[in-house]
């Protein structure tokens, strides 16, 4: 925020011999009642015993004049209402332009290093839609941390390992042999796919290892298409191979949470909360896949990571309890921990449900999603939804060039605002240096509202990067686009005024810089023409 009105409430309780607070800052709801609002003056209330609009004036008093502040007002019960000077939106401006491509960025996870696991989908089959939010969702989650300084790994975990890829080797070996394959085995049409490419350079000599490989080198495709790279994939059966599995029960087994019963190895999480005890080891010697992930999340931990993240759909709500279980009991410690879950898409066209892929008639691959609809539209729709909310997702309103298509519209602000620097260049206007801009003369509605929405990115940034909300973000992007496109409808950027155009080339500039910054933490181009 600027100017700093933390800083200047807190000099002003010292000042008026009030206990020290960290205001709460808040924008009130009517823009008449200023910029900012507080309501340190009501948590005072209660503690000193004293009516909180009383201390609201004391504080308002020993406030006095403050840099950047026009006006300082108490209003209803005790809230204190900050107006922002000119100089304030102008600083605004200045600090958008100067931060280039850190604007909104901070430091306050730096030092932290943090492991985002997420998509994980076993290289069985191609990637469906719901697997395409997740990797968004994963992927601009570490964007954002990395925003706030913190030093990220993304990563992909599957499973190479066991009954799955078993059936996975058979399936695709029937169909190579021109059979069907296993009754549970895989029937997509893309294992015959798979069986016709790998027998095209002959018969490997280990099928399930080839047959794997191909499939996991097209999901790799299909996300480097989305956008999404990974740091590290690491396959299940290196856990396997290395010990890490025994090693990990008897970790847990020494810490006297690991028990033997019904012939098999239990660990009793539901000391540390689960709904029930989970099966470690079967009856039959077999490890389960939860022992792997217990492995798996000692493995992480002793990488020196400080957080572990794991991005899961909200069918794999069951891992919460699990996960945070096998951490306090392992020693790890839940507080290292967090699930982050994601609800389903629903796909539409025109308001139809569709189910069906038209290339395949099984259920619709993000491949055919893409497209469609291109890797743009897809990422942005699938972010400006919060985790926790299903998206109905109608393919043919994301590909409309239409103001009520939220991905058009904000990209469309990106290119006009392109569009008008171009178009000041070719007229011949000359900015001259930021510092001597007459940014004073930006004292239209429209400018300040402008000014005001840009100088909300920081906040923006550090808010979404703490929830782990990537739709802040997009939210934000077409509130900013508003502020634009009302700007430009009642201000002229290049004009006569040689002094107005360029403070208002600037003003756009910040504007851009804001956009671009907000565009590329979702991981969505911002186009300079459209």
């Amino acid at each position: 925020m600027s100017p700093d009105l933390a800083a200047t409430v807190r000099a002003a309780l010292a000042e008026a011999g009030l206990p020290d607070r960290e205001p709460a800052f808040e924008r009130p709801r009517q823009r008449a009642h200023g910029d900012w609002s507080t309501n340190v003056a009501m948590t005072l209330a209660g503690p000193l015993g004293r009516p909180p609009r009383e201390i609201a004036e004391e504080i308002v008093a020993a406030i006095g004049e403050a840099t950047g502040v026009d006006a300082v007002e108490v209003a209803g019960p005790g809230f204190i209402n900050f107006r922002l000077a000119q100089d304030a939106f102008a600083d605004i401006v200045r600090a958008a332009v100067d931060a280039g491509e850190d604007w909104g960025r901070n430091a306050t996870l730096a030092g932290r290093r943090v492991n985002v696991e997420f998509v994980s989908a076993n290289p069985t089959g191609p990637i469906h839609v719901g697997h395409g939010r997740q990797a968004a969702l994963g992927d601009a989650i570490a964007s954002l941390l990395e925003a706030c300084g913190a030093e990220v790994t993304r990563e992909y975990y599957f499973n190479d390992a066991g009954q799955q890829m078993r059936k996975f080797g058979e399936s695709v070996a029937a169909a190579m042999a021109g059979g069907q394959p296993p009754e549970d085995g895989y029937h997509g049409s893309y294992i015959a796919e798979l069986a016709a490419d790998l027998a095209a350079d002959g018969p490997p000599a280990d099928l399930q290892e080839a047959a794997y490989e191909a499939m996991l080198a097209r999901i790799v495709a299909t996300l480097e298409r989305f956008g999404v790279a990974f740091d590290v994939f690491y396959g299940e059966r290196g856990l396997h191979r290395s010990g890490a599995v025994d090693d990990a029960i008897a970790r847990l087994r020494e810490a006297g949470h690991a028990y033997d019963a019904d012939g098999a190895v239990w660990l009793a999480t539901t000391t540390f909360g689960d709904d029930k005890d989970r099966v470690l080891v079967k009856a039959d010697g077999e490890p389960t896949y939860f022992a792997a992930d217990c492995a798996y999340l000692l493995d992480k931990a002793g990488r020196g990571f400080d957080d572990l993240i794991y991005v899961l759909g909200s069918d794999h709500h069951g891992y919460i309890g699990r996960m945070l279980a096998v951490a306090d009991a392992s020693g790890v410690g839940r507080a290292r921990v967090e699930i982050v879950i994601h609800q389903f898409v629903n796909l539409f066209r025109d308001g139809e449900v569709v189910r069906m892929s038209k290339r395949t008639g099984e259920i619709v691959t993000f491949d055919e999603l893409i497209d469609e609809v291109g890797a743009d539209a897809a990422r942005y729709t699938l972010l400006r939804f919060s985790p926790d909310t299903t998206i109905d997702f109608d393919i043919a309103e994301v590909v409309r060039a239409e103001k009520e298509n939220p991905v058009y519209y904000v990209q469309y602000s990106s290119a006009r605002i392109a569009g008008i620097m171009r178009t000041a260049t070719e007229q011949g206007v000359e900015p001259g240096n930021l510092a001597e801009a007459p940014l004073d003369l930006l004292a239209h509605p429209a400018e300040h509202e402008l000014c005001r929405r840009i100088g909300r990115w920081p906040e923006v940034v550090a808010l979404a990067a703490a929830e782990r909300a990537p739709h802040r973000v997009a939210r934000y992007a077409e509130d900013l686009a508003e502020g634009f496109h009302k700007f430009y409808t009642e201000c002229q950027v290049v004009s006569d005024d040689v002094e107005l155009t360029r403070a208002r080339y600037w003003l756009v500039v910040a504007a851009r810089q804001t956009l671009v910054s907000a565009l590329g933490l979702l991981g969505v181009t911002a186009p300079e023409r459209m």
